[in-house]
């Protein structure tokens, strides 16, 4: 599906969700770089590279900048976890990032709250073609027939968690480096961003470097959670068996090569 020629760089945020990556990657080689895994082969009959992000946006930042440059990746995929923050996001939803924003960027009064200094915007929009294909694939990828006994996700119980079967959002995503669990941060970051849907620690990140290279990229998050503690699930059985298995379907489809690429 991702028309974009030449090598895709792949950003998982948990150790668990890379690690369902290689599995499927028996031609990973390992490249150290910038005190991190690079794990370059082949996933869809497509050139790879994936790597863990690291925790926050400084770490993902410079995480990124080494895909784009000395791993010459010309497309961005990130997957990971988030917290729900827009009243239909449920736990085992997904969003696709159509708009990213730093919700602890504050450089007043020298510029608007949330405004990037240098770049005059406080949102950061991947192509919107590309999201839009995004949500059309993962939607499919994540449909009733591939959770069914047939399906490939047919060993994701979702009863046995208390999940029903997953919805997938496009909207705003927010990222800071400070892990929000409280419900008077999420109240205010509903008041100030109204439409968010989720909140993480690197995506807005990630776009920014994405942004500068004028560089296409895809920012998917997984539901872990009510930011606000609303909801609660078993958060390392939940990656097991719901992200990990979301994570790696999402990106099978989109590398997949019967998309239109």
């Amino acid at each position: 599906m991702l028309s974009t020629p030449g090598r895709i760089g792949v950003i998982a945020a948990l150790p668990e969700e890379l690690q369902s990556l290689l599995d499927a990657m028996p031609d990973a080689q390992a490249i150290e770089r910038a005190g991190r895994t690079f794990w370059v082969g082949h996933l869809q009959g497509r050139d790879i590279v994936a790597v863990l992000s690291r925790i926050g946006k400084v770490a993902a930042a410079t995480t990124t900048t080494v895909l784009l440059t000395e791993m010459a990746c010309r497309q961005i995929i990130f997957t990971g976890v988030a917290g729900g923050l827009g009243p239909d996001v449920r736990v085992g939803d997904v969003v696709v990032a159509d708009a990213l924003v730093q919700h602890d960027m504050d450089a007043s009064p020298l510029f608007p709250r949330y405004e990037l200094p240098g770049l005059g915007v406080s949102h950061l929009h991947p192509p919107v073609d590309l999201t839009a294909r995004v949500h059309e694939v993962v939607s499919e990828a994540l449909s009733p027939q591939a959770l069914s006994v047939n399906g490939p996700l047919k060993d994701v119980h979702l009863a046995s968690l208390g999940l029903g079967l997953p919805r997938v959002h496009r909207g705003l995503i927010a990222s800071g480096d400070q892990f929000v669990n409280a419900a008077a941060d999420c109240d205010t970051l509903r008041h100030h961003l109204p439409g968010v849907l989720a909140v993480e620690m690197e995506g807005a990140a990630v776009a920014q470097v994405c942004h500068d290279f004028d560089t296409p990229y895809v920012v998917l998050r997984t539901i872990s959670d009510r930011a606000d503690e609303s909801a609660h699930i078993d958060f390392p059985r939940f990656v097991r068996a719901v992200a990990c298995r979301y994570a790696l379907v999402m990106i099978e489809a989109l590398l997949r090569p019967d998309r239109g690429s």
